[in-house]
């Protein structure tokens, strides 16, 4: 044995391996909090079966299932994304966790890089749930994978640029409150639900300018209509994301 076999070596893990960490850390702690489970799983979950099951919003021809799945799926991701990681980042910050971590040898880019992907992974768990669901009650997708995969990935992006800005710029309390506010607003009128030619004309062309708008509208193109690539959507959720983590970048705030 060699006189410096027990030797200490210290200093930071490789970043991939710190951003790894992170990851799984951010993502245990998401699925042990009860209030994110209840954005993240239960309220969508109960949405899908309910109207799924009980004829309360006239979705149109076909299966009501069809019509919901797509903007229960959206939902998924905007809850995740948005509401959950605005209101758990905001209060991190509140208490100074954000500040301590980004004094550790884990960057704040990567930090922000880990908290990505674990909503990532918490959007994985989500839409594998809620597809088991929707087909249990005889939902029939169609449409390329790819498309909706790439939907997905934009809606995130969207939705965790304008949850970032939130948690960044505004007090916990009023983050708490906002991002519950714009939730329920974004279930009634962004199409998820209650389709957007229920609306008024002039109403519905702001509407569909909105991020859950373009993404369940986008998601039922392909999923019900069987699109190729509904562009103008895509295209809306990418200025979304753009603009979003653009300001989040410029102006969070990290005490």
């Amino acid at each position: 044995m060699s006189a410096g076999t027990y030797t200490p070596r210290p200093g930071a893990a490789p970043l991939p391996r710190m951003i790894a960490a992170q990851t799984a850390l951010e993502t245990r702690m998401l699925l042990r909090n009860g209030e994110q489970l209840l954005l993240t799983v239960i309220i969508p979950t109960l949405l899908l079966v309910l109207f799924s099951a009980v004829d309360i919003v006239d979705t149109g021809s076909g299966a009501s299932v069809d019509f919901l799945a797509p903007g229960i799926l959206a939902l998924a991701v905007m809850s995740t994304a948005f509401t959950g990681q605005a209101i758990a980042t905001g209060f991190e910050r509140r208490y100074g966790v954000l500040k301590r971590l980004g004094a550790s040898p884990l960057p704040r880019w990567a930090l922000m890089t880990a908290k990505t992907l674990s909503v990532l992974v918490t959007e994985v768990l989500q839409i594998v749930l809620l597809t088991a669901i929707a087909l249990a009650l005889g939902w029939s997708p169609q449409g390329n994978p790819l498309s909706v995969l790439l939907l997905l990935v934009l809606g995130t992006a969207a939705f965790s640029g304008l949850g970032l800005l939130m948690a960044g710029t505004l007090k916990a309390e009023a983050t708490l409150a906002a991002a519950n506010l714009v939730f329920l607003l974004l279930l009634v009128g962004g199409g998820v639900i209650v389709p957007l030619d229920k609306f008024p004309d002039a109403v519905q062309s702001v509407l569909g300018l909105l991020p859950i708008s373009a993404l369940s509208e986008g998601l039922r193109d392909v999923l019900q209509h069987g699109a190729a690539m509904p562009w103008a959507e895509a295209g809306i959720l990418a200025v979304w994301a753009v603009l979003g983590l653009g300001a989040a970048a410029k102006f969070f705030r990290w005490e």
